[in-house]
Order: C-alpha cells, then structure tokens, then sequence
C-alpha cells in the first residue's frame, strides 16, 4: 500500500516536493516510479529509481525533477522544480515495479495520487 501527498496549488516556475510512504517489506529492494495523469488522458511515466539509485526520468521532466528514495523511512520523493502548467495532474507512485532494457514497467498497484495545478 502506497500513500502519495504533497500535492497542492502552486504559480509556474515554482516548486513541490510529492512524498511517498509506503507499508511495503523489503522496501530497498524494490525499483519504483512516479507516474501521473492530467485530465482526459492516459497515465504517463515521469520517473523512476532503481533498488541501488539510478534515476531515469521522461523528456519533459529532465532537470526539472528530481527522484529519490530514503529506504530507512520506506519513502520515495520527487522534488519538482521550475513547474509549468503543463505538469498539472494526478501524481501516483508506484513501488515495485522492474526495469527492462532501461524502461521501468509499473506493477498494477496505485494509491489515491495527490493533485498537483500549476496556474499560469
């Protein structure tokens, strides 16, 4: 079970931090992302760690977000920089998942997501 928060209303060009808790056993040995969805569309990738670090993020995230993990707290984060309205959505974390040939596939488990607006 996962638990997003820290969503919220926010001017563009500013800043968020999401934090996931997650009652999962053997968190740090899992791979996880985040994951979002903006009205009348599809969920979509935004970032992803793996169990030993290693972040991979979508295009239009790349040196605004950044992913990270504190395994001693079962936390997953994401520090959104410089957010453009583009980046309003629902924010889901997903935890568990594997990454094949570099692409991070999520496991069919999501929380109830925080909304994230960024108003122009």
């Amino acid at each position: 079970q996962v638990v997003e928060s820290g969503g919220g209303l926010v001017q563009a060009g500013g800043s968020l931090r999401l934090s996931c808790a997650a009652s999962t056993n053997g968190f740090s040995r899992y791979s996880m992302g985040w994951y979002r969805r903006a009205p009348g569309t599809e969920r979509e990738f935004v970032a992803a760690i793996s169990l030993d670090g290693r972040a991979k993020y979508a295009d239009s995230v790349k040196e605004r977000f950044t992913i990270s993990r504190d395994n001693t707290k079962n936390t997953l984060s994401l520090q959104m920089n410089n957010l453009k309205p583009d980046d309003t959505a629902v924010y889901y974390c997903n935890v568990g998942g594997t990454f094949v040939s570099g692409r991070y596939i999520p496991v069919p488990a999501w929380g109830q997501g925080t909304q994230v607006t960024v108003s122009s």
